[in-house]
């Protein structure tokens, strides 16, 4: 069966992900207080409608307890979109992701019953961040405050190396997940086998750790 989604605010970040949803296959209940914005979304998402989420029964009316997900993504309000998480918990909701304006609005998010916030920006300019300090990283996922994961770009130092001679685990406490070599994601490479240049090795472990790999090995 395909899962159900609800989106509740339609800017960018909503917008985005009621896209990337239906691309997905999914059913997606689009809501935002904006009709032209609900009207822009009416032939995208499987229904859009115009709501105050921050009315309960305008939410129980939609029955958005029966839905897998709700995505908060409410902009610059931040009254309404603490309001609107709490009355989702309250009905029910199985699982809710919030988009956070600042620490401060994540700690109440999480105190009322958020099971996920994310802060998009915040994250997106770390992922820049580190996409233009390196030559190397192609991309970037923060796990936790110290963990990621990092898509690192073999280099003519790396290549003809291989994960037995770079012992990385052992040497930098990382962990080589994955080699994608062009379409090809190999999930479990043979430790003799000498990586190609411009192959990209999938790397997980403290930030630390995968820049002193980088910095050792890499320049």
């Amino acid at each position: 069966m395909k899962k159900q989604f609800a989106v509740i605010g339609l800017g960018r970040f909503g917008g985005s992900i009621c896209r990337e949803l239906m691309e997905n296959g999914m059913e997606v209940l689009a809501m935002d207080k904006d009709e032209d914005r609900v009207n822009e979304f009416a032939s995208i998402a499987t229904q859009a409608v115009i709501a105050d989420t921050t009315d309960e029964s305008v939410l129980k009316s939609l029955g958005v307890r029966n839905f897998d997900h709700v995505i908060v993504a409410i902009g610059d309000d931040i009254q309404s979109s603490i309001l609107t998480t709490l009355i989702l918990k309250e009905v029910g909701v199985n699982h809710i992701t919030v988009k956070a304006q600042n620490d401060y609005h994540e700690k109440v998010l999480r105190k009322i019953g958020a099971d996920h916030v994310v802060h998009p920006e915040r994250d997106m300019g770390k992922r820049i961040a580190h996409y233009i300090v390196s030559n190397n990283v192609l991309d970037y996922l923060e796990l936790s405050d110290e963990y990621s994961i990092v898509e690192i770009k073999v280099n003519d130092r790396l290549a003809g190396r291989t994960l037995l001679e770079l012992d990385v685990r052992a040497r930098y406490g990382i962990n080589i997940v994955a080699i994608k070599r062009g379409t090809e994601i190999n999930v479990s490479p043979a430790a003799e086998d000498p990586f190609c240049k411009d192959d990209i090795l999938i790397v997980i472990g403290a930030d630390s750790d995968i820049n002193r790999f980088e910095k050792k090995v890499m320049e």
